[in-house]
Order: structure tokens, then C-alpha cells, then sequence
């Protein structure tokens, strides 16, 4: 049980620290390097933790949690607060609804989905994650970080997953700035070829993006002219998430 214990402890440090190094850890658990240096690989193993892409040296939570996270969410007041809004947008659009969270800022995480009628539709998983970068839930998201968060994310590598993917920090700030003032995201075919939505994020009581409510639906069915009223929409059913979450 000690070392189940230390485990979690570890695995609750890396979270909280991510993108943590091996000497960070031990230094703050008191603990001889070689048992750290363990733990983080039998966790690796499992799938609890990863190495960072950009820094092998260094770690983070892996895609178990991510599977985890959204099951334990259902229990929660963003999921009670969330489901009956989505629903009444997916009746008033039929097209797929999703609620995304964000992951600290590695990307948005989907944990409710509530599907329409079409025979062609989008489909995400729960669970699945994206980038931050290149939808319109991250976007969403991004445009009501604080200055510091957005600076150490702009930072970063801005992946290209396709040719309207942002992928120019100086871009993606211009985008975000007219995302805020408009109060919704636009994402046509800049993650998924073929695959658009229309998102707008829900605060907490201090302006802090908790998630982000989409719209999403095929390119086939995506229609410029439209983007004022989906807008209108989604962004209406974040602010009654909003509301209804309590503070």
C-alpha cells in the first residue's frame, strides 16, 4: 500500500508540475532518484504518465487519464449543468453538440456529446483529445486565457494539420482577439479535413474558461452565410451553462 500510495502522490505531482524532470521530483518528495525514476515508468507502462514530446527528459500525464477524466466529470455539476442546454441546441441545429474541457494547455478534451439524426455526422469520442490551436473549442478556450498562459502556449510549436491551420503565433493571436470580441470560434477544415464547428467557452464566476460547447458538423452542410445565427446559438448555450453551474 506505501508504494501505491507514493504512486499517486507522484502521479498527483507530475499533474500539478507537468512538464516535471525526474530531479524535480525527487527533490521535492525527499525520495532516492532510482525509486522516482521507477515509479514513473511502472506509470508510463500503465499509460498514467508520458515523456514530453518536446523534452524526453521530462514528464506528463498520459492518455489513461484522459480516458479517466471524462467518466469522473459525468458525476460532475459542469456535466449536470451542461447536458440539458446541449440538447436543446442539438434539437434546435440537429448537429452534433460537444462539450470539451481543456486539458491545462496541451488541448481540449471532449467529455459529453449529444448526437443528431443525420446519417452523415461528426463523431468524437469521449474522451478523444485535440489541439488547442486548431479547433474552434480550443479557440474558444484560448481567447480567455490569461496573458502569461497564452504567451507560454504562443511559445510553443503550432502543429499544421492542414492548409488552414494556424500555425503563425502572430496569426493565431489576431484570431483570437477577433474570437473574444465575437464571442464564438470558427474551425472550417483547420483540424479534421472535411469537419467544421462552431464553438464559445463557458466561464467561471472570474471570467476563467472552464469548457467550450461546439457545434460540429461536415464541411457539406458548413454555410458561411449562417455563421451569425450558429454563433447567436452557441454562444447563447454557453451562457446558460454558464448560469446554471454554480459558482
Amino acid at each position: 500500500m506505501k508504494s501505491v500510495t507514493r504512486s499517486l502522490r507522484i502521479l498527483e505531482a507530475v499533474a500539478r508540475h507537468q512538464p516535471v524532470t525526474v530531479g524535480e521530483l525527487t527533490k521535492l518528495f525527499g525520495l532516492p532518484k532510482s525509486t522516482v525514476q521507477r515509479t514513473l515508468l511502472t506509470l508510463n507502462e500503465a499509460g498514467w504518465l508520458r515523456a514530453n514530446r518536446r523534452d524526453t527528459t521530462r514528464w506528463e500525464i498520459g492518455a489513461r487519464v484522459l480516458a479517466v477524466r471524462p467518466a469522473a466529470l459525468q458525476g460532475s455539476s459542469l456535466f449536470a449543468a451542461a447536458r440539458d442546454p446541449m440538447i436543446r441546441l442539438r434539437d434546435a441545429l440537429n448537429e452534433t453538440i460537444h462539450l470539451s474541457v481543456p486539458d491545462a494547455l496541451q488541448g481540449m478534451v471532449v467529455v459529453d456529446r449529444v448526437d443528431c439524426d443525420h446519417a452523415v455526422r461528426t463523431f468524437h469520442a469521449i474522451g478523444d483529445a485535440s489541439p488547442l490551436h486548431a479547433t474552434a473549442a480550443g479557440h474558444a478556450v484560448l481567447a480567455h486565457l490569461p496573458a502569461s498562459d497564452l504567451d507560454e502556449f504562443a511559445a510553443g510549436i503550432l502543429e499544421g494539420y492542414g492548409e488552414e491551420t494556424i500555425t503563425d503565433p502572430g496569426e493565431l493571436r489576431a484570431e483570437l482577439r477577433r474570437v473574444k470580441d465575437r464571442g464564438y470560434a470558427v474551425n472550417h477544415n483547420q483540424y479534421l479535413q472535411g469537419v467544421c464547428a462552431i464553438a464559445a467557452p463557458v466561464l467561471d464566476g472570474d471570467g476563467v474558461p472552464l469548457a467550450a460547447v461546439a457545434v460540429s458538423l461536415p464541411d457539406s452542410r458548413f454555410e458561411a452565410g449562417r455563421l451569425p445565427e450558429l454563433g447567436r446559438l452557441v454562444t447563447d448555450t454557453a451562457a446558460e451553462i454558464t448560469a446554471r453551474h454554480p459558482r
